[in-house]
């Protein structure tokens, strides 16, 4: 099965962001603009990031609703904002790459290892960020395995 929860609908390429709100807020809006969660779940979203950073590294973040937005979240999805430019995500954590996600039931925890696999190669990262087209980042996304 294909990385079905990313469309290519829910990238964004060559975004700008002031600060790691507006950041989330971008990955948040393309999930409810899809039909993935409700608007609510962008406010969780904020909520998630008060109680502790979503930087992992190595220019990722990957902002989610917290244990209570569940049932904010209609379909399992993921949304990617490239921000070549980069963003403070706080204390000098640059993140050019959001991963907006949402998981029915546990299937977050599927997205998450998902994201961790390609991420975990720094070459890969550096080819997220510098991806012209929609269609590169789901190539790589593609032949993660289930």
């Amino acid at each position: 099965m294909a990385f079905d929860v990313l469309a290519l609908d829910n990238i964004q390429l060559n975004a700008s962001a002031s600060d790691k709100k507006s950041a989330i807020k971008l990955a948040g809006d393309l999930l409810v603009e899809h039909g993935y969660v409700d608007p609510s779940y962008v406010d969780k979203m904020y909520e998630r990031e008060e109680l502790t950073s979503t930087y992992m590294g190595n220019f990722v973040a990957i902002p989610h609703g917290t244990e209570d937005a569940k049932q904010a979240v209609k379909h399992s999805g993921i949304s990617i904002v490239q921000i070549p430019e980069g963003v403070d995500f706080g204390g000098g954590n640059i993140v050019k790459l959001v991963f907006g996600i949402a998981g029915k039931n546990n299937e977050h925890l599927d997205i998450l290892s998902k994201i961790a696999i390609v991420c975990s190669e720094e070459e890969n990262v550096q080819k997220l960020i510098e991806a012209k087209t929609k269609e590169d980042i789901v190539s790589l996304f593609e032949g993660v395995a289930d």
